[in-house]
């Protein structure tokens, strides 16, 4: 008992005794947490280590506050570092965790994952003969993970489709670049962020350098369908390439004095040391006519570009309704090479806007069929946050979940029985891509004749 009454005092409480002296401490509460992890410790079936115990009572804790929040381990932490890099060797799925199955957040353009067809809100039920309900998430990003060439079969639900999905699969190096980029014909460019690492803003840059020796732009369309967000840092410099030095890119609002932010277009919001790196750029950049391409998988630093443009008018921000993460977190170090992910603030666009569990509406709706009507969003997740203007509504916004009796054996559908997945920025075949192109040269827009949000007050 003193041993995980000393755990939870070392938990950073004499931190929040500063911050307010009047917070009491939950002495009944934490004498029941005590108990319970006696019994444990004397009467299960089998022995289990201090060490489990408590690692599964802080997760137990912090995954009940929202879908965000994180205990990070060692090996968490080693995670993150990759997801900021960009490079590590696998399948290139991005996943959480939905009712207790390993769920896909978003495919990685170009990857395994990507070409065999597995999609965002997909449930990985196996991983080879491994049943997921219940795994921890390290364990299963562990077993994706692994040398390239090496074979790894995944047993998927998804929910338009009857039965499982097999996916037999090879792991690859995957080296993933944040920004692709083409000329879709003279005078037209096509900028893809598929997600924000820490070299971005600076692959963007020489992105639109490249557009500019080729001659002027007529329009560019900035691609970021099912780009899952990343770095916020990298989100404010997207931005700021095309909006006006000082223009308010999101400001952020939570409890403690650190939680709350104004970010804006200059410098050092977005760039730690040298040079900025749009110094050098035409000025035409801040004008050029523009669409942005948003869909069902356009979340956080991705739905903070898109509303910051649309607030400034800045750009037509196209396609359908976004994910909905309005909410920040922030990695609070700990003992042991251990930290503490925690949901810290909301962010609000530059009009005020709070989009979390709501997303961003396209000024113009373009749906290509893509979007299922049960595509997970935010507001679908278990714990989400409100909106502040819907804090203490009661809301039915939870999807029908889908029930796996592993006992049960399956039917299975082979992956290649589904239809191929279209390569986003290939024309004539991205038909989003193509309304946005007409949308550039004033042309009609199909699937598009009624504006969808009213113009915004600054």
């Amino acid at each position: 008992l003193g041993t995980v009454l000393g755990v939870l005092l070392s938990l950073n409480f004499s931190a929040l005794a500063e911050r307010d002296a009047k917070l009491p401490i939950p002495y009944e509460d934490l004498q029941l947490l005590s108990a319970v992890f006696g019994r444990i410790k004397s009467d299960y079936v089998e022995p289990v280590s201090d060490d489990k115990l408590i690692h599964e009572a802080i997760n137990g804790m912090v995954h009940g506050l929202d879908p965000h929040s994180d205990f990070l381990d060692a090996d968490a932490f080693k995670e993150l570092q990759v997801a900021t890099q960009g490079k590590f060797g696998g399948l290139g799925i991005e996943v959480g965790v939905e009712d207790g199955v390993v769920r896909v957040v978003s495919p990685i353009e170009d990857t395994p994952a990507f070409r065999a067809g597995i999609k965002t809100g997909d449930l990985i039920v196996k991983i080879d003969d491994t049943a997921t309900r219940g795994m921890p998430l390290s364990e299963a990003v562990e077993k994706m993970r692994g040398k390239p060439g090496t074979p790894i079969v995944l047993l998927v639900v998804r929910k338009d489709v009857d039965t499982p999905i097999t996916f037999n699969l090879t792991r690859e190096e995957i080296n993933v670049k944040s920004v692709r980029a083409s000329m879709l014909e003279p005078g037209y460019g096509y900028v893809r962020v598929r997600s924000f690492q820490e070299r971005t803003g600076d692959d963007l840059a020489r992105a639109i350098a490249g557009f500019y020796k080729q001659g002027d732009l007529k329009g560019l369309v900035l691609d970021l369908r099912s780009d899952p967000g990343g770095l916020l840092n990298q989100a404010v410099a997207v931005s700021a390439a095309f909006l006006p030095k000082d223009a308010l890119v999101v400001y952020t609002d939570g409890r403690s004095p650190d939680a709350k932010m104004r970010l804006t277009a200059s410098r050092e919001n977005y760039q730690r040391r040298g040079d900025d790196m749009f110094r050098d750029l035409p000025a035409a950049v801040k004008k050029v006519p523009m669409v942005v391409l948003v869909d069902g998988g356009t979340a956080s630093a991705s739905e903070i570009v898109a509303g910051a443009l649309q607030d400034h008018k800045r750009a037509v921000v196209m396609g359908t309704q976004t994910f909905g993460k309005g909410s920040v977190q922030t990695i609070l170090p700990l003992s042991n090479n251990t930290g503490l992910k925690l949901t810290t603030a909301r962010y609000y666009t530059p009009a005020g806007r709070s989009i979390q569990a709501k997303g961003i509406e396209p000024d113009v709706r373009v749906d290509d069929g893509r979007d299922s009507p049960n595509r997970i969003r935010e507001a679908n997740l278990e714990h989400h946050l409100q909106t502040p203007a819907a804090a203490g509504a009661t809301t039915d916004s939870k999807i029908a979940k889908v029930e796996v009796d592993s006992a049960k054996p399956l039917p299975k559908l082979d992956a290649a029985a589904l239809a191929p997945r279209f390569e986003f920025g290939k024309l004539p075949e991205d038909f989003q891509l193509v309304q946005a192109m007409n949308q550039l040269k004033g042309q009609p827009v199909n699937g598009a004749a009624k504006t969808l949000r009213a113009e915004a007050k600054p």
